[in-house]
């Protein structure tokens, strides 16, 4: 695997000195990380790998095999044990590892953390001051002062938002330098315009009617963004435009601006959104999918009574009009000339010719279609005319998802007319059907709808799906299945997958076609694999990718003497073409965005981390909103020495707070507990929450089982609830809190778990800032958790003997001289009640308990005597009380 040159420039940049490398999407940045694991796999070193997600380390496996490198990198993961980990550490190597286990054994001291010889960090736009990866690097840079850091990303959009982005990001890696190499830098161009591609470009022109429903839509999307940017003045106006409403990222920005203020917007803002989304979902099926599935997606508006009551109001526009008419129309068009495409041979500047093709009688055809089945042609002419053999000649196709391959497989191998009738008669044909029926018996079928929705049965007809159930026909996991069952023909045989390529569907024979889709992949490197190992001779771009262009372009220049030829086929003047140039011009100015950042940033020597008692590595004990004393003279004030420590479960090591209280100064001990998240002192237990765990935990009664786990087990148990302050909750409804208990309510549980366990101390932190200052303040003045006896109170006794007792009689114990929560089981065991307790001699309550001192402190107590005293009951009766009889182990039924 060799390097380009300015792939060397970036190696020799990154090798030499540590910093964060920010790339442009498809440039190259997974053979750069392959180049340094290259460089590192030797024995002699010790380098982790973090964030590498599990198809990226079978990527980096596979290409190192390839180049036969040894030893490989070796993965760690849940599947190997404490001694395998503590092996391979000192064998040394490169170790691809999770950061929750990474984090764990560097607390534990399991992994030398003064022989490793640096980290390397992939996805570093994922790394923020809280997180895992910080944590570790953090802890890696207390005790090693020489090992490296490098990090890598190729998402530079994301670190535009926010204030000060990179440079925070940089702190939390701890480097210095930020090497940043977008697609129009100097020495990239250059080298491109030595390798230069053949490329054919395809301009299409969308069908008088498409373009009647791309204006329809563009205008209904406008309204709704004045709309919305009306009702909301805390929207970004430079975000929330029509241009950016056509991207995927669009429904997410808007729901960023408003989730702090969410519960305060009112139904028609909320509805708005819902809309947008709508309204650009209909807008990628004009151009990516055929006129039946568009008609069908779009008549489910109008038909829908759900979805035809509760818009926002675009649904009465003229243009809302025009939509239904044009799209309908599309299914009965006329025999017309269809628009002329504008094909471009060679580069960029290359000549132009014009060429002409009429529309085939019937429904319209996507333009798409016929100029993917011309390019089909003139492919096999090619081979034909330059006595290239079909077995060597290797055709890739690549759409946008799963259901686009679907129906161009389809289309190839049954025809447009054929296909469009099919699904005519599949879906549609049916809609008209069920029309009629309703039109002649509506009581009837009322009666059905009903039925239908108390009964909760999903009705699989088009007619009667929600536009819900339409949209989410897109997700992945429906989509192959919506394309198999409404695409494929009975007459064509199945998808045959590649091994190799689970994602790849082959289409013909000879040549051999492949067709891949953009989206819907599990594997993000699916696209680069086969590209790789497939090496085809033509690749056809019936949708445009960026990443996958710019790919292209490093495949060509990795194989100078591999012949390829890519045709690039897009709509001009469409939302799609506005899509692909919108996605360039935001990378471009994140990039010169950065480019201006780097030049003023101001960075100080001791970032790396290398210095003794640096500052970045501080841990700071004193609270937030402490005040600084300035005074120097006199005598100091006296400061505990006694080293503080939390014992924490391993379970809680996937949130950010384990990080912060580390950072606060208090030492953390990792353990696997089964009573409570987080022991702060010998009295306290913390179990740990969010708003949604929370509700769950009390739906299915497990917050019951650790409340009363955490009673009988700590004197002061603590139920912890996080949330977010910017993302508003309501565990009631608008209605006030009615006086009775409702077991379906979350407060009336909470209310209930409250009244049973009157010791539980309920505690709101608004985020897990505020939750690691509560911790510190909790231990002042109390003593440390000791290891043993939370180990002892997580063994498997507890939860045997948790639920034998009775919980009054045992509470009763729990509260005497002497008897804590780890010696009560020793006593409950030997009696059955609280009386024989009193008759039981010194000697006897030694022998249980273990120790004299608490045994006198026991017997004293039963013994002591005291003036009685008769309580007076509510109607002034004296009762005489009496010793307890109520037995204290539960009475087990016979089977």
């Amino acid at each position: 695997m060799a390097l380009l040159e300015y792939e060397n420039e970036i190696f020799l940049d990154c090798f030499h000195e540590d910093g964060l490398l920010i790339m442009a999407k498809g440039l190259g940045i997974e053979r750069i990380f392959g180049a340094f694991l290259k460089l590192y796999c030797d024995e002699g070193s010790l380098v982790l790998v973090l964030n590498v997600s599990q198809n990226e380390e079978e990527f980096f496996l596979d290409s190192l095999k390839s180049s036969n490198v040894d030893p490989l990198p070796r993965v760690i993961n849940s599947n190997c044990g404490t001694n395998e980990r503590h092996d391979m550490y000192l064998e040394g190597g490169v170790l691809f590892i999770t950061a929750r286990i990474l984090v764990v054994d560097m607390l534990v001291e399991r992994i030398p953390i003064h022989l490793i010889s640096g980290i390397l960090v992939y996805r570093a736009h994922k790394v923020i001051d809280s997180c895992q990866e910080a944590f570790i690097l953090r802890l890696y840079r207390e005790k090693n002062k020489t090992g490296f850091i490098k990090a890598f990303s190729d998402h530079p959009h994301c670190f535009t938002s926010g204030f000060c982005q990179v440079e925070r990001v940089m702190k939390s890696l701890f480097v210095r330098k930020l090497y940043l190499w977008p697609r129009f830098h100097a020495s990239v161009i250059a080298f491109y315009e030595k390798h230069k591609i053949d490329v054919v470009e395809l301009h299409l022109q969308m069908t008088d009617l498409m373009t009647s429903c791309q204006t329809a839509l563009v205008d209904l999307i406008d309204a709704c963004v004045k709309e919305l940017k009306r009702s909301n003045a805390v929207l970004e106006s430079e975000e929330i435009s029509v241009e950016y409403a056509l991207t995927r990222n669009f429904e997410r920005a808007v729901r960023l601006q408003l989730d702090p203020v969410w519960h305060q917007l009112s139904s028609k803002t909320k509805q708005l959104v819902a809309d947008l989304k709508t309204l650009t979902t209909i807008l990628e099926y004009l151009t990516q999918y055929d006129c039946v599935n568009f008609y069908g997606l779009v008549n489910a508006l109008k038909t829908n009574e759900k979805t035809f009551g509760s818009n926002a109001g675009w649904l009465f526009m003229e243009s809302a009009e025009n939509l239904f008419l044009h799209a309908k129309e599309r299914l009965s068009a006329a025999e017309e000339p269809s628009k002329k495409k504008t094909r471009t041979t060679g580069s960029a500047d290359g000549s132009r010719a014009t060429v002409g093709a009429d529309l085939i009688t019937g429904m319209e055809e996507c333009p798409k279609w016929s100029a993917l089945k011309e390019v089909m042609e003139e492919i096999e002419a090619d081979c034909r005319s330059s006595d290239q053999e079909f077995q060597s000649v290797r055709i890739l196709i690549i759409a946008h998802d799963d259901r686009t391959c679907s129906q161009i497989k389809s289309y190839l191998c049954e025809g447009g007319q054929p296909l469009l009738k099919r699904l005519y008669e599949q879906n549609l044909a049916v809609k008209s059907a069920s029309l009629q029926q309703q039109t002649s018996s509506a009581t009837t079928e009322k009666k059905k709808l009903r039925n239908k929705k108390k009964a909760n049965i999903p009705s699989s007809s088009p007619a009667e799906q929600t536009l819900t159930q339409m949209v989410a026909d897109k997700d992945p996991a429906k989509a192959v299945a919506a394309s198999d069952d409404a695409v494929v023909p009975p007459d064509v045989s199945p998808f045959e997958f590649i091994d190799r390529f689970k994602s790849a569907y082959r289409v013909n024979e000879l040549p051999l076609t492949f067709l891949h889709p953009i989206r819907d992949t599990d594997d993000p490197t699916s696209l680069t694999r086969i590209l790789y190992e497939l090496k085809p001779r033509f690749v056809v771009l019936y949708d445009a990718e960026m990443a996958f262009v710019r790919q292209l372009e490093v495949f060509k220049a990795c194989n100078p003497l591999q012949p390829i030829r890519i045709y690039f086929l897009m709509y001009t003047g469409s939302t799609e073409e506005q899509k692909y140039l919108t996605t360039l011009r935001k990378e471009k100015e994140a990039f010169e965005y950065l480019i201006k950042q780097k030049a003023v940033m101001v960075i100080p020597e001791e970032r790396e981390g290398r210095m003794e008692n640096d500052p970045e590595l501080e841990r700071n004990t004193a609270p937030a909103n402490a005040t600084v004393n300035t005074r120097k003279g006199g005598a100091e004030l006296g400061i505990s020495t006694v080293p503080q420590k939390i014992i924490v479960d391993l379970r809680e090591f996937r949130s950010e707070l384990p990080s912060l209280i580390h950072k606060r100064g208090i030492d953390i001990e990792p353990l696997t507990l089964e009573v409570g998240d987080y022991i702060l002192t010998k009295d306290i237990c913390v179990e740990r929450k969010s708003v949604s765990d929370l509700i769950g935990s009390l739906n299915n009664g497990r917050l019951f089982s650790q409340s009363q786990a955490m009673c009988r087990t700590y004197k002061r148990p603590v139920l912890l609830i996080e949330f977010d302050a910017n993302k508003p909750f309501s565990l009631q409804d608008k209605y006030p809190i009615s006086k009775e208990m409702n077991n379906s309510d979350t407060v009336s549980r909470l209310v209930l778990l409250t009244i049973h366990f009157p010791r539980l101390r309920i505690i709101w932190c608004q985020s897990p800032f505020v939750t690691a200052e509560l911790f510190q303040e909790l231990k002042i003045g109390r003593d440390q958790p000791d290891t043993n006896d939370a180990l002892a109170a997580s063994g498997a006794d507890l939860e045997k003997n948790i639920g034998r007792y009775n919980p009054g009689p045992y509470d009763l114990l729990l509260k005497m001289p002497g008897i804590t929560s780890k010696n009560a089981f020793a006593i409950a065991n030997h009696i059955e009640n609280i009386a024989e307790l009193s008759r039981l001699s010194p000697e006897r309550l030694t022998e249980l308990l273990g120790n004299s001192i608490s045994a006198n402190q026991l017997y004293d107590f039963l013994h002591k005597e005291l003036q009685d005293q008769p309580s007076t009951s509510a109607v002034g009766q004296v009762v005489k009380q009496k010793p307890g009889r109520m037995p204290l182990k539960r009475l087990e039924k016979k089977r």
